[in-house]
């Protein structure tokens, strides 16, 4: 299966959750009772849909062939105040940081963010009261009960959002690939053309004293994202919950500040939110340059945001570059 394939972020489903059972209406027969009072019971519930968080999912690729998802109805009253059987609810497992909208209105409709975490996503209808509720001193045999309240249905979208702590963000080719490949464990594919990356790619930061922290290599990004060209939104999904975004600009660039200046307004016409998060910038394949070229591209990048030179290729810069995204994520809040 190929890359592309193995990472599912976007799933569209058509959901219903359980109509409720209706109530019975029933009078009291029996051989001691001619005409006994009404014993009709309730409707059950119909069932819930549940989304339960798990830390085990990564993508949402179990539920590729999950296109119709039916809980199941109440079941009806019946005689001698029996109330019907709820319908089964369906629990449907999801990796965390995964959101579910109504796709007709864009709304966001849940969301999971913790293991274990369950919401119910659709419930199902409440059952009918039988007629054995609406018994008065003055109308001691009602003829009516109540119908179970119909289910919720729809078309819907659910769609992941990685969860790291620190997002890539760079040009197709700015070698986030080969940084993500040499400070993780992660195997990204790596080749010298735009778009390699058709995916996130999650590694595993090894850092001081066994801790460690989550690095994203999005996929890459390019002028016009934020109105759908490219991987656009997609791409851009990725990056609302990362912590810390690093800026990776090749040496080799025609225009340093101009790369960042349109990486970073891709992000704002996306969501304005974004610019609120900690920026660092990486200039990377930097091995080809010496100190003057360094100093002449230091003076042409923004003076309030952190810079280092790095080589994925030699290692140069690496170390420092982990000191640096430890320290942003762990500053102490204002």
């Amino acid at each position: 299966m190929s890359e592309r394939n193995n990472f599912i972020d976007y799933i569209r489903i058509f959901a219903r959750s359980g109509h409720g059972g209706s109530g019975s209406t029933h009078f009291m027969r029996n051989k001691l009772t001619a005409m006994g009072g009404p014993d009709g019971g309730d409707g059950g519930r119909g069932g819930h849909i549940i989304l339960r968080g798990n830390s085990n999912l990564w993508t949402l690729l179990h539920l590729r062939y999950f296109k119709n998802v039916l809980a199941e109805n109440g079941e009806n009253g019946s005689k001698n105040n029996c109330t019907g059987r709820d319908g089964k609810d369906i629990i449907i497992e999801v990796p965390l940081g995964t959101v579910a909208r109504n796709e007709e209105t864009g709304e966001k409709e849940a969301e999971i963010l913790e293991d274990g975490q369950e919401l119910i996503w659709m419930r199902g209808g409440r059952g009918g009261l039988g007629n054995s509720n609406f018994a008065t001193p003055t109308n001691q045999a009602p003829e009516h009960s109540q119908p179970g309240e119909p289910g919720v249905e729809g078309w819907k979208n659910i769609e992941l959002k990685v969860l790291a702590d620190v997002g890539l963000v760079g040009f197709p080719n700015a070698g986030k690939s080969t940084l993500l490949s040499v400070i993780t464990a992660a195997k990204p594919k790596i080749a010298n053309y735009a778009f390699t990356t058709l995916v996130p790619q999650l590694g595993m930061v090894a850092y001081r004293d066994n801790r460690s922290f989550c690095i994203a290599d999005l996929p890459g990004i390019i002028e016009g994202a934020a109105e759908g060209k490219g991987l656009g939104h997609r791409f851009l999904r990725h990056i609302e919950r990362n912590s810390a975004l690093l800026f990776l600009i090749p040496a080799d660039s025609d225009d340093h500040k101009k790369e960042f200046e349109i990486l970073r307004h891709e992000l704002e016409e996306y969501n304005p939110e974004m610019l609120q998060k900690d920026f660092i910038i990486a200039i990377s394949k930097s091995d080809m340059l010496d100190e003057e070229l360094k100093e002449a591209i230091s003076k042409e990048l923004p003076a309030h945001i952190p810079h280092l030179f790095i080589s994925s290729v030699t290692n140069k810069g690496l170390t420092e570059l982990k000191d640096l995204l430890w320290q942003t994520l762990n500053k102490p809040a204002i």
